[in-house]
């Protein structure tokens, strides 16, 4: 990585709890993103229970690994991996994410641009090549986070009104003044992270990059999207957006948000708002279980169908092929191609396992989010893993021989 230990251009820090699998890729991709950078990448794991520390050292010799005795919360242990950390810009990153080869620099060499540049936040996609709204984002009103929590934000996603929270009226494609970063790619220059103390370690889980964001505003500091570069956040990792302790543990961060920043007057409102919101979004939620649970049962019997295409080199398909065959992959295999322009070849494939060797990250991103009609599975050329998710509201898909 050629690494300067005197000072660092960057500091990659992760926060893993559970999630080996993506994190195995997110890290081969954060790999290839800081070969032209001096960089340093830091993992910190919350007591997982899945085996990450006994999988991942030995595949990441020169990853930094910081291990908590137990589930400390992610501002507690990204305030730890800070206190390590020797770059000039602190990058705050998912475990659950897989960014393009050149998303680094480009994020570095606009905020280098002005000292009031204080933070920048990226263009998001799930899985499935869909635009994560979450991406850019206001600060949360009583009124933005109602429409939020009832659906009409999503029924009206580029409504300047409807939508404020996700600043649905700007382009999606462009760099814009916004107001709150997203927790799963935030990156801040050293400096402004000395000068706001880190993360507010009362928030244990959500609200703490609204948070972190509002004492970055207040301190002077402007902050960022950045939408002209692309990473996969696949987010249902966890299917947490369905789960009503999830919904729960969301608003509550937000209580505390607005008990902290805002008036009593607004955090009356606010509560008010928010505690209505819960009660109608539990409601749904248990309609939504049953909806899902039947969506899934269609999608188990559809895929035993499921024709499947490997992307990549020859060698680099009989890496695939090998690990499909050591987990029992049944699903019938289509002749593989070596490259994005011949997928056309196989018009029956519904389902593509990328290699990403030959291919880059940045291409494949690309290519998903033109191509709606295909599932998607991501596999670096010598990692022993597939990951992949259809849904930022559904599990998951993890395979490793």
């Amino acid at each position: 990585m050629g690494l300067n230990h005197n000072q660092l251009v960057l500091s990659v820090i992760i926060v893993n709890y559970n999630v080996k699998y993506f994190l195995e890729q997110c890290l081969c991709s954060v790999q290839k993103a800081i070969t032209s950078i001096d960089a340093e990448i830091i993992v910190i794991d919350n007591h997982s229970s899945d085996g990450s520390l006994e999988y991942l050292p030995p595949l990441f010799p020169s990853v930094i690994f910081l291990v908590n005795n137990k589930n400390i919360g992610f501002s507690k242990a990204n305030n730890i991996a800070l206190r390590h950390a020797k770059g000039d810009f602190i990058l705050f990153l998912n475990p659950d994410t897989i960014v393009n080869e050149n998303c680094f620099t480009h994020c570095i060499s606009f905020l280098n641009t002005a000292a009031n540049k204080g933070a920048a936040g990226i263009r998001m996609i799930d899985g499935s090549g869909k635009f994560l709204p979450e991406s850019k984002r206001s600060f949360p009103s009583p009124i933005s986070s109602f429409y939020k929590l009832i659906g009409l934000a999503s029924i009206f996603p580029g409504s300047k009104y409807f939508n404020h929270y996700a600043l649905g009226n700007l382009d999606n494609n462009k760099t814009h003044e916004i107001d709150v970063l997203a927790g799963a790619f935030m990156i801040i220059k050293k400096e402004v992270m000395g000068k706001i103390n880190g993360f507010d370690e009362n928030f244990f889980m959500y609200g703490e990059d609204i948070d972190l964001s509002y004492r970055i505003k207040h301190a002077g500091y402007k902050i960022f999207y950045l939408g002209e570069t692309t990473i996969i956040h696949f987010k249902g990792e966890s299917a947490k957006k369905q789960n009503i302790n999830y919904v729960r543990m969301f608003y509550t961060a937000m209580n505390i948000f607005v008990s902290k920043h805002y008036s009593r007057v607004t955090s009356f409102f606010f509560s008010l708002f928010i505690w209505l919101a819960i009660a109608i979004r539990t409601f749904t939620t248990l309609f939504s279980r049953i909806f899902l649970k039947m969506h899934f049962l269609n999608n188990k019997a559809e895929n035993s169908f499921t024709q499947s295409l490997i992307i990549g080199s020859s060698e680099e398909q009989n890496e695939i092929n090998n690990l499909l065959n050591k987990v029992g992959f049944q699903k019938i295999i289509l002749p593989a191609v070596d490259s994005l322009k011949n997928i056309t070849q196989c018009p029956s494939a519904k389902k593509l396992f990328f290699c990403v060797g030959d291919l880059s990250y940045s291409e494949i991103i690309h290519f998903i989010q033109s191509a709606p009609n295909y599932r998607f599975r991501f596999h670096a050329k010598g990692s022993k893993s597939i990951v992949g998710s259809d849904s930022k509201k559904g599990s998951g898909e993890t395979k490793a021989g």
